[in-house]
């Protein structure tokens, strides 16, 4: 249970600083709020991986435990027990966040929770989503590796691929590549939020699970492969 338990809490931090920094900054009105909401998201995940790594590995996404799950490294049952872990973490984060938003009579903000919406179409979210979390998962899985991965960088590897990610998806969808990071404040936000949620869990599992593939073609011990 500690581990369920430190996905859960790794999620909660992950979604309220990083949605938490996307309100505070208007992340979009500016290039300064966009860089800041990037760095956001990039610490807290470096932050929690050096908190929670050695408990539950920090997975803190669904798409990341899937792509770990194909990739053989964890069970079934440790699978979906982490994915809803990790969404409770998201909406408890994404309810406190819009509990201090509410109660601030000076917010002026369009967006409570930092939640998620396809600028541009669900096709182009769709494909930005997918794209985006299969580099990252496949960063996540090649620095974890035990023979060929990063070793303690690890942490800080995947947080700084995190940043990069961010700065090119926010301008086309808000940048998720995490569904439980959508699904929280897709709930407290409803509207075009909610109505695009399911792009945001589709596109991310299809890159996880496109990673894993990847990973396992040019990371994988098969020795026909390496020939």
């Amino acid at each position: 249970m500690k581990k369920y338990l430190a996905e859960l809490v790794g999620t909660f931090v992950l979604t309220f600083l990083g949605c938490g920094a996307a309100v505070a900054l208007g992340c979009g009105s500016d290039t300064a709020s966009i860089v800041g909401t990037a760095i956001a998201f990039g610490l807290a995940v470096v932050a929690m991986a050096y908190t929670i790594g050695g408990i539950s590995g920090c997975h803190i996404n669904p798409a990341i435990t899937l792509g770990v799950f194909l990739s053989g490294k964890i069970s079934f049952k440790d699978c979906g027990m982490y994915m809803i872990f990790q969404v409770i973490g998201a909406i408890l984060a994404a309810a406190a966040l819009y509990g201090i938003v509410a109660t601030d009579p000076s917010a002026v903000i369009t967006t409570a929770t930092g939640a998620n919406a396809c600028t541009y179409g669900v096709c182009n979210g769709l494909i930005v989503e997918t794209v985006l979390t299969m580099l990252f998962v496949l960063v996540v899985l090649g620095t974890t590796d035990e023979k060929k991965g990063a070793g303690n960088f690890a942490g800080l590897a995947i947080g700084l691929s995190l940043i990069l990610i961010h700065l090119v998806g926010i301008h086309f969808t808000g940048t998720s590549v995490n569904p439980a990071r959508s699904i929280g404040p897709a709930l407290f936000e409803g509207g075009k939020a909610l109505c695009d949620l399911w792009v945001f869990i589709v596109g991310p599992f299809l890159g996880g699970a496109l990673a894993a593939c990847i990973w396992k073609i040019i990371g994988g011990d098969c020795k026909k492969c390496e020939k």
